[in-house]
């Protein structure tokens, strides 16, 4: 029988791949997918026995208190992105079903793993669309309007030219941080 932190990251795992497939295929994220991995990651934090809870071995267990911390973490990371416009409301609460099973300090790693692998898609999906040299100029007009707002004292809006139809299914991001995080764990034995 596998060990509970095997299988916890394997039913963690099985939630963030139906979020990835049904992003990549809808560019949604469906509210049964994170609720469901939201209520059965704390239901295994509230009825775990002592000392076998998730990812017990790499920092004392988790427990429902954590697993609430966990969640606000998530929401608190990705809300900002959020209002931003950077990453949907599916991706928000995506990451915080994530801290419900890592908890607030596992998720900040997954969190910095997601963004890495986020900026990555991006560029590949940059350079794949051809759209690099027209991200490039308004990058430039960007950083330009910001230099000459600055030396001025005059900020300007700093609106880009150009609007994408190309959306990123973050959850891709978010699962393949995630998954990072647990492999770079579990390789390690601990924190």
């Amino acid at each position: 029988m596998p060990a509970p932190e095997t299988l916890s990251a394997l039913a963690l795992g099985a939630w963030l791949l139906l979020a990835a497939v049904s992003d990549v295929r809808s560019r949604r994220i469906p509210n049964w997918v994170v609720a469901g991995g939201m209520l059965s990651g704390l239901a295994l934090q509230a009825l775990a026995p002592a000392g076998t809870g998730l990812f017990n071995f790499w920092w004392g267990g988790l427990g429902f208190g954590s697993a609430l911390l966990g969640l606000l973490a998530g929401l608190g990371l990705f809300l900002p992105l959020h209002l931003l416009r950077i990453v949907g409301a599916g991706d928000v609460k995506l990451l915080a079903m994530v801290g419900v099973w890592l908890g607030p300090q596992l998720l900040l790693g997954a969190t910095l793993l997601t963004l890495l692998a986020g900026g990555a898609m991006a560029i590949v999906m940059m350079l794949a669309s051809g759209t690099a040299r027209r991200v490039l100029s308004n990058v430039r007009l960007l950083l330009t309007t910001f230099v000459v707002g600055a030396h001025t004292g005059r900020f300007t809006s700093m609106d880009a030219t150009m609007t994408s139809d190309v959306r990123l299914p973050y959850a891709v991001a978010i699962a393949t941080g995630t998954f990072a995080q647990l492999a770079w764990m579990l390789a390690r034995g601990g924190p």
